[in-house]
């Protein structure tokens, strides 16, 4: 959770989190060795989007961009011999899931399943107790970013409109290695 407090202090300010803490009846000291409740995370997005007005949906998605780069700078030997942006989604469940495990034995991951449907395609499969498919989204567009890469997002099924999971597909345009290029990210749910 340390990576939310340090999301809304770089773009909402420190004030605004000691005002969300407070909100919440919390002290603030949030340390990324300690796992916190999933209840205590969604209490303070539900503060911070209304406080804020943002959508907590939009939250949780720029929560899973934020945390990437994030995640990557603590741990960048994670990307080692990992080529590219759907080479890096596709090592989600055997890399980063496994780090994760490694600093926290009692964290609770999503799972990911991949099919690669092509050079450029990607289906990703997301299965979570937690239905954080947002925060999924986020993360692809922050992977996306990081590698510079131009794709297309469709979400379906989805587990808020029924599914067992949500399927993902993912399409980058080829021209996307071209580092000339911007990054943009287009979700259809």
């Amino acid at each position: 959770m340390n990576l939310l407090a340090e999301m809304v202090e770089s773009q909402l300010g420190i004030e605004e989190w000691n005002k969300v803490l407070k909100a919440a009846d919390l002290d603030g000291v949030y340390t990324s060795s300690v796992l916190y409740e999933d209840s205590e995370l969604l209490g303070l997005v539900t503060i911070i989007s209304e406080r804020n007005g943002i959508p907590a949906n939009d939250l949780v998605f720029a929560f899973g961009k934020f945390m990437l780069p994030n995640f990557i700078a603590r741990y960048p030997y994670l990307l080692e011999g990992v080529d590219g942006f759907l080479a890096f989604l596709q090592s989600i469940d055997s890399v980063i899931h496994v780090e994760v495990k490694k600093l926290h034995p009692d964290a609770t991951t999503p799972v990911f399943h991949h099919i690669r449907l092509g050079e450029n395609e990607l289906q990703l499969q997301y299965s979570s107790e937690r239905r954080l498919c947002r925060m999924a989204e986020g993360l692809v567009a922050g992977a996306a970013e990081h590698y510079n890469a131009h794709y297309s997002l469709t979400h379906e099924p989805c587990m808020h409109r029924g599914g067992d999971h949500c399927g993902f597909l993912i399409k980058v345009e080829p021209s996307a290695q071209d580092p000339a290029h911007s990054t943009t990210g287009v979700i259809d749910e």
